[in-house]
């Protein structure tokens, strides 16, 4: 968890934000991209989606 969070104030720049909509929003596209499209070295090189699906599959 302290490495997503790490990853997740990184690349949600929250001050471009207007409103804690905005922010929700923000961290929500994250939360998906870092699921189905960030590989993880952890993981196989696979994303979270794929490992997953890899697991369940085996």
């Amino acid at each position: 968890m302290e490495s997503f969070f790490g990853h997740l104030k990184d690349y949600v720049d929250y001050k471009l934000a207007s409103d804690l909509d905005e922010v929700c929003a923000m961290v929500d596209a994250y939360i998906d991209y870092y699921n189905s499209e960030r590989r993880q070295w952890k993981l196989q090189k696979m994303t979270p989606v794929r490992y997953r699906s890899h697991l369940i599959a085996a």
